[in-house]
């Protein structure tokens, strides 16, 4: 459950991540995105006027998603420390529904090393891409300076 819970938190770090540079997909995705939460019965629109800061996406808004952007990660640092003392006790789900410790591998230092590995080496390849082309996942719509009157031709 706490796995999953990550999985939301990292998906809306992810989505703050891509509208702090405030371009015109930037704000078209923000209005398109918070606008899906108007679809609540009863309190979606009042939902969606308190996320944005007023009527519409607007510098408030940004505000708000950049300190979310900031203060998301402290929140998945903390789930992923319960996630592994949670995997840490109790151990995976075997997909057989068997119980034996006959094949059972201790978590530390077999796993712990094997994650320390991935993640440095993930890690490694994220900043070298980061340095070397900062640009390449870019959309060059989202150098256009954001403009609420006009609406990007694919959307």
């Amino acid at each position: 459950m706490v796995g999953v819970i990550m999985l939301f938190v990292i998906m809306g770090t992810a989505f703050l991540g891509y509208v702090l540079p405030w371009g015109q997909m930037s704000l078209w995705g923000a209005t398109v995105i918070t606008n899906l939460l108007s679809a609540i019965p009863y309190l979606g629109n009042e939902l969606v006027k308190w996320l944005w800061g007023g009527f519409s996406v607007d510098n408030a808004t940004l505000t708000r998603f950049f300190a979310l952007h900031f203060l998301l990660p402290f929140i998945i640092a903390a789930l992923t420390m319960i996630h592994l003392l949670f995997l840490h006790q109790t151990g995976s789900n075997n997909p057989l529904g068997l119980t034996s410790n006959f094949d059972k591998i201790p978590f530390h230092p077999y796993f712990s090393t094997k994650d320390l590995m991935g993640v440095s080496i993930t890690l490694m390849l994220f900043i070298m891409l980061n340095l070397w082309e900062p640009r390449i996942l870019g959309d060059p719509e989202n150098f256009i300076p954001a403009n609420p009157l006009v609406t990007p031709v694919h959307i």
